[in-house]
């Protein structure tokens, strides 16, 4: 796999998949989980697929604060350079999608598109009750796995929850709990780094309100992309994130959950590929 330096020198890996073309950069979400959960993303063309630092082929850092979500912009920046582009195309997904808003404020020149994919909305303050995710929950009433999974929420939404209600939830992430989903799920903790992932929403990682006016001059056209059966980043999370941007967009996906490309492969590259031209 190719590997650049970051700024701080270090060493960072990231997959080319597809041919012909300048690639798409792909920030993974987790937070902190290793690129190889984005697959091809449905089958899009040609990606750049980043592992952030500490996770996949990529190096730890020295220093573990480094994990910190704003600190690894200028790993972005850096894999831009790598790549010899100057305006480039750039795709976050969850968590990664608040690593790309923040790329966006510090370099907005630098974007030619941006496609947020169910983004995480810690970085631009938004919020989605616990009565709105249940009611998004409850939508899946009558599955198998539902009764399980709603009592492990309300053990999260408590702050009491245990590794076993986090596994319970798993089914709510997918818009079906089919074998492929089931496999995509038993991946995550052989891909997630546990302590990057305390430390990349750290005090001080974000500063939603200066981040929304540095989102206010991104001429760059967006693409914010929701699953209708997503609990995590809602359609109404994605049509306020689409608004904050002069040229932002947004598709829901139905039957998509927080993993769109999986639930509707066609749909999910279909938006993109007609998005990117």
């Amino acid at each position: 796999m190719p590997i650049f330096s970051a700024p701080d020198g270090t060493a960072l890996s990231f997959r080319l998949l597809g041919s012909g073309g300048e690639p798409v950069v792909c920030l993974p979400g987790g937070p902190m989980r290793a690129g190889a959960y984005l697959g091809d993303l449905g089958g899009l063309d040609r990606l750049a697929v980043l592992d952030l630092r500490g996770t996949g082929d990529s190096d730890v850092p020295a220093d573990p604060g480094t994990y910190r979500c704003d600190r690894q912009v200028e790993d972005v920046e850096a894999l831009r350079k790598h790549l010899g582009l100057d305006r480039f195309d750039l795709l976050g997904h969850s968590a990664g999608a608040s690593l790309a808003v923040l790329y966006a404020a510090r370099y907005p020149g630098r974007l030619r598109r941006l496609v947020l994919v169910a983004p995480s909305p810690r970085a631009v303050g938004l919020q989605l009750s616990v009565d709105d995710r249940r009611r998004i929950m409850a939508r899946r009433a009558g599955a198998p796995w539902f009764e399980a999974a709603a009592a492990a929420y309300d053990a999260i939404a408590e702050r009491r929850a245990t590794s076993g209600d986090w596994a319970a939830v798993a089914p709510m992430y997918y818009g079906r709990w089919d074998e492929a989903a089931q496999r995509h799920q038993a991946l995550e903790p052989g891909q997630r780094n546990g302590v990057a992932a305390r430390l990349y929403n750290a005090e001080g990682a974000f500063e939603p309100s200066v981040t929304r006016v540095a989102l206010g001059a991104v001429d760059a056209p967006v693409l914010v992309i929701a699953g209708d059966l997503d609990w995590i980043a809602s359609p109404a999370v994605a049509g306020e994130f689409g608004g904050l941007f002069p040229d932002g967009r947004v598709v829901v996906l139905p039957g998509a959950g927080h993993y769109p490309w999986l639930d509707d492969a066609a749909g999910f590259g279909s938006a993109v590929a007609d998005f990117l031209g």
